[in-house]
């Protein structure tokens, strides 16, 4: 039976639907994209209230409308280089689902870009780099006028017990 619930899953997540709307934002230089249904609003820096003893990534809190949200720094998520922030900067505030529910954070990144319309025909498979490389979290590539798009799974993207500590930040 496990054998089966495996073939399964694995049907499950090879079919997933990639088609469909992204919010395209830029980290470094390269391209990122987000299922627009994930994304919630898109809000200017605003004061981070940082917490103690947190992985470096957790940037801290902010109070939007009354309501507590976990930052991380995607930059430094992603073990890039920390930057100053810039008038571009801003936080996405985007819907993360978790074995223990739903959790909004708010992601640092260093400017969006636009909204586009991803075919299926533009997305390829995310390559294969190694079996020590975890990539679970793009969920492919997307080809699009000579450049190349990295589409995230923001679902994928911190583990549980990341989200775990996200929560108790709360």
């Amino acid at each position: 039976m496990t054998q089966l619930t495996e073939t399964i899953n694995h049907t499950l997540k090879t079919t997933t639907i990639k088609t469909g709307k992204y919010l395209t934002f830029l980290l470094k230089k390269e391209e990122y994209g987000l299922g627009i249904l994930k994304v919630k609003e898109i809000i200017g820096m605003i004061a981070i209230t940082s917490i103690p003893k947190t992985p470096k990534f957790i940037k801290g809190v902010v109070n939007l409308r009354g309501k507590v949200i976990p930052v991380i720094d995607l930059r430094l998520k992603f073990d890039m280089e920390s930057i100053d922030y810039s008038d571009r900067t801003c936080i996405i505030v985007v819907e993360i689902d978790s074995e223990s529910g739903t959790v909004l954070i708010g992601i640092v990144v260093d400017a969006v870009s636009e909204v586009l319309n991803i075919k299926e025909e533009e997305i390829e498979e995310t390559p294969t780099f190694g079996t020590k490389l975890d990539t679970d979290y793009i969920l492919g590539m997307a080809k699009m006028e000579g450049r190349v798009k990295i589409l995230l799974d923001i679902d994928k993207v911190l583990n549980a017990d990341e989200i775990a500590t996200l929560k108790k930040t709360k």
